[in-house]
């Protein structure tokens, strides 16, 4: 018995890593830094691309903005929801 076995990855699990079947990833990049976009509380069509259907606050990570905008995101979010221009969640 050899022990060069790899360890078993769950099913349906896919490897890790830069590179997806198209090619190398592209890196996600801020939206509101690259088009000099101001955050405002008011503009809930802007707001709502960064709010899930359920209501929650989509991660930089997933959106590509950077931690100075999530910041801002964040506070014109929760300033809408407490103005009733976002709901808080979904019905």
């Amino acid at each position: 018995m050899s022990m060069d076995k790899k360890p078993a990855r769950p099913a349906g699990a896919k490897p890790g890593g830069k590179f997806r079947k198209g090619g190398p990833m592209k890196k996600k990049v801020c939206r509101f830094c690259v088009d000099k976009i101001e955050i405002d509380y008011k503009n809930v069509s802007l707001l709502r691309a960064f709010v899930t259907e359920s209501g929650k606050i989509l991660s930089g990570n997933v959106t590509g903005t950077c931690a100075k905008h999530q910041r801002e995101l964040c506070n014109a979010v929760k300033r809408a929801r407490m103005l009733a221009l976002l709901p808080f969640a979904a019905n």
